[in-house]
């Protein structure tokens, strides 16, 4: 068990542009610093940060991301959030020079290399089903077709916002 909860950290991983990241924001929080505080680290030391470690989100991820966590437009951002990419995050850890960065980031580094390694299992358990689902006749179609139905996650349905009249 590290210093917060996996769950914190792994709520705070996003999939942008085909990536998983975490944002600038969160991370701050997650180190225990300001985020303008994280940004000027950043940029004082942005050769460290290339285009695949640090993305900078457009207005209309941005608007995506803050409807998903219902935040209002009273206070707030000023500029677009950075988000960081699992190589990116690795970085902080040398630009943010303290304990709690180091120790928080390993945390991060293990969460992000267990969802890879999740990701992974369930390809190589789909490719196997596929290859004896080539291999064996039709009867067992059913059983396969049930497998893969436990593998796959479940689509949940999105949550309607506002009123029903």
């Amino acid at each position: 068990m590290g210093l917060i909860p996996d769950e914190r950290i792994e709520s705070a991983i996003y999939l942008i542009r085909g990536q998983k990241v975490i944002l600038d924001d969160d991370i701050s929080r997650l180190y225990n610093v300001k985020t303008k505080a994280l940004i000027q680290a950043v940029k004082r030391n942005i050769e460290r940060f290339p285009a695949d470690f640090m993305i900078r989100l457009t207005q209309a991820e941005y608007k995506i991301l803050r409807s998903q966590f219902v935040t209002s437009n009273w206070g707030g951002r000023r500029h677009l959030p950075y988000a960081f990419t699992e190589q990116g995050v690795a970085m902080l850890s040398s630009v943010l020079n303290s304990k709690r960065a180091v120790q928080v980031n390993i945390q991060i580094m293990r969460i992000f290399a267990r969802l890879r390694q999740l990701l992974s299992t369930h390809k190589d358990i789909l490719r196997k089903i596929e290859a004896m689902e080539s291999k064996y006749d039709q009867q067992f179609k059913v059983v396969f077709d049930a497998i893969k139905a436990l593998i796959e996650p479940p689509e949940k349905p999105k949550k309607r916002i506002g009123f029903l009249v």
